[in-house]
């Protein structure tokens, strides 16, 4: 199944999606389940559709927004692929996972702007897409043969950076006000394709950019997961996402950054699409 949260009829709600369109909860179960989060909690995500509507509200009727807001950790992982650095900031070999965390408010809904920084972070501002793991039921201290067991699906991720503020901050380069996104929705793991199939590409006004599959991965999803449950739980609705490949405008030679009115498109098999604009 396809999670999603929506806004319909100036109204929040959330349901399942497929090409019929989106099936929201009924008002007796949104009563009871105010968002995802509590459905994934109750261990109640894949009876959803059991709890929606009969008929579907059409795709143009709805305003997709972040499937979970303000109750879940934003993880995210770096330098998780392979990639061509310019020789003179090529950073050394990874040898561990490298993590850190985001502010909700450093992501906007699918479909929404982007906001370009004030002042000199304009100048690095930067796209990742990327693959996002969502947790499906309390996960800590577990060993790599058990993190699919912990893992609800899969989402986007368009992890926006500010590259010159990075240099001397993660958490700064990172967590500028709306400066990413996550969505479309969740994907469960049951409807997805073979996992290593799994494909990412990203296009900045229609060029491709970034192009990788899950396989080309330098630390695998079950590593992540386990890696991550070793230095503090991850609950129900917490997300990872999993690192961007080759191709972000930093990366590229000469720099290829974001400015006003650029769209970004970030897409992956079963996954469905993630487009944003600068503003």
């Amino acid at each position: 199944m396809k999670l999603a949260s929506f806004i319909y009829n100036n109204i929040y709600t959330y349901g399942v999606v497929s090409e019929k369109g989106a099936y929201s909860v009924t008002d007796t179960f949104l009563h009871e389940y105010k968002g995802l989060k509590q459905v994934i909690d109750a261990g109640l995500s894949h009876q959803l559709m059991n709890y929606c509507n009969v008929e579907p509200v059409p795709f143009e009727k709805i305003q997709l927004i972040k499937p979970i807001m303000n109750e879940n950790k934003i993880l995210c992982v770096g330098m998780n692929y392979k990639k061509i650095y310019p020789l003179d900031v090529a950073p050394p070999p990874v040898g561990e996972i490298i993590i850190w965390a985001r502010n909700e408010d450093s992501l906007v809904n699918p479909g929404e702007k982007l906001t370009i920084p004030v002042g000199a972070g304009a100048n690095t501002f930067d796209y990742e897409g990327e693959i996002v793991v969502v947790i499906g039921k309390p996960t800590f201290r577990i060993l790599e043969s058990e993190a699919w067991d912990h893992v609800l699906g899969c989402s986007l991720m368009n992890e926006g950076s500010v590259r010159a503020w990075q240099k001397h901050s993660i958490h700064a380069g990172k967590n500028f006000f709306k400066s990413g996104s996550w969505g479309p929705w969740i994907t469960t793991l049951d409807e997805l394709p073979e996992l290593d199939a799994i494909c990412l590409r990203t296009t900045v006004n229609g060029e491709e950019r970034q192009k990788a599959c899950i396989n080309e991965m330098i630390f695998s999803i079950p590593e992540i997961v386990s890696y991550i449950s070793h230095i503090h739980p991850l609950n129900a609705g917490d997300i990872i996402a999993t690192g961007s490949p080759h191709g972000s405008g930093g990366s590229l030679n000469p720099p290829k950054f974001l400015k006003h009115d650029d769209v970004i498109v970030v897409a992956a098999t079963g996954l469905g699409t993630l487009s944003n604009t600068v503003n």
